[in-house]
């Protein structure tokens, strides 16, 4: 017996659920590229994604994932041989690092602890112990997917500064752009990467990169710079050049309606949205959690992210709970990845996502938990409707 008929719900960090009203926008037909109106819309997506970013500085829309945007970043600002310092809290800083190292340059990873977030004192310290100012970058990821870390971007740029070090600050924020407050230029960051599948609502395909004038500075001198990628190649007037090819039409029609749906909800009550949500998700984790079987794997409450969280697992398989609540009720959890891999489960809770559809996952798997015997304190669910009772009035 199952109740999973109807709708499945991805309470995955990447892709989230497409709103009905993006993939509607989807359907239609192409159209010639050059095209007025085609061109128009680019405009007004670069124009949005500075926005998003919070920055006056250049935009940029590839057809391409989050690796991809992690690609054009690197290859537009370094060379071969040059050093970069990789903020490590979770697998995907060190991929962003990895495919630097396969790149040609030099990376050393600063920090590596899987259960908390990137200390600004730390950075700042070895960047003051580089006295020859040889590391060029220091790459950083703003909401680590695979452990649910939320790392202070704002004090990591003011650590840098602070350290007088002249490398560019590089921060991928796929998993929390349009989600949590992001402040380009206030917080000192030069580079930032993000993609279309997780906060922005849309399908995956697209990643948008942004520029600071000092980045785009350096970039008239480095040597690993391709064609696809090239910053400067997408600068030029032609609408054919700002894609390096054919636009990725329909792809663009999704993005430009995502945009209007969170612009229409306004930027702040979107970040109050999330952040009341993540919320309800840690209550009711913090009520299983006495039963000892499931732990944050965040230890520090303050470091635990708005877009995702990361649940330890102790004594039993997590892909026997992931599978029951996607086989017997339609709730689809991520996996745990990287050295979490067959130790946690993750709950994502960003995008596309309000309370029915945050409860409801929250209840589907305090169910799977009574239903597989797995230890649990009763009542996470409650404890996570008490929460929104409490701070959402009439």
């Amino acid at each position: 017996m199952t109740v999973r008929t109807g709708r499945e719900f991805l309470a995955v960090p990447g892709p989230t659920t497409i709103p009905d009203e993006v993939l509607q926008a989807m359907h239609r037909p192409a159209v010639e590229l050059y095209a007025p109106p085609l061109v128009a819309l680019t405009d007004t997506l670069l124009r949005d994604l500075r926005r998003l970013f919070d920055t006056s500085g250049h935009a940029y829309i590839y057809i391409a994932n989050g690796h991809g945007a992690w690609e054009a970043a690197l290859t537009n600002v370094l060379s071969r041989g040059d050093k970069i310092l990789v903020l490590a809290s979770g697998r995907f800083g060190i991929d962003w690092g990895d495919a630097a190292t396969r790149l040609g340059v030099d990376v050393e990873v600063l920090g590596g602890d899987w259960r908390r977030a990137v200390q600004p004192a730390d950075v700042e310290r070895r960047l003051r112990d580089d006295k020859g100012g040889v590391i060029k970058a220091i790459l950083g990821v703003q909401i680590e997917t695979s452990t649910g870390i939320v790392n202070d971007i704002a004090a990591i740029g003011q650590a840098v500064k602070n350290a007088g070090h002249g490398a560019l600050f590089m921060v991928d924020t796929v998993a929390s752009l349009g989600c949590v407050p992001f402040a380009m230029d206030a917080w000192g960051v030069d580079v930032a990467v993000s993609a279309s599948q997780k906060g922005l609502m849309a399908p995956p395909g697209l990643g948008f990169a942004a520029a600071s004038d000092r980045a785009r500075a350096v970039h008239r001198k480095a040597g690993l710079r391709t064609p696809y990628w090239d910053w400067t190649a997408r600068e030029a007037d032609t609408h054919y050049r700002k894609y390096a090819g054919t636009p990725p039409e329909h792809l663009i029609y999704a993005l430009r309606k995502a945009l209007d749906m969170l612009f229409e909800e306004g930027l702040e009550n979107a970040y109050l949205r999330h952040r009341l949500l993540a919320e309800a998700v840690r209550r009711a984790v913090a009520v299983w959690q006495t039963g000892k079987a499931v732990a944050f794997n965040v230890t520090e409450s303050a470091e635990r992210s708005d877009t995702v969280t990361t649940v330890l697992t102790d004594g039993f398989d997590p892909k026997r709970l992931r599978d029951y609540c996607e086989d017997k009720c339609g709730v689809v959890l991520g996996r745990g990845i990287g050295a979490l891999d067959g130790k946690a489960f993750r709950i994502a809770h960003m995008g596309y996502v309000n309370a029915p559809t945050v409860l409801g996952t929250l209840a589907v798997v305090e169910m799977a938990l009574g239903a597989l015997d797995i230890p649990h304190g009763r009542g996470g669910v409650q404890a996570a409707v008490a929460w929104l009772s409490e701070k959402v009035k009439p």
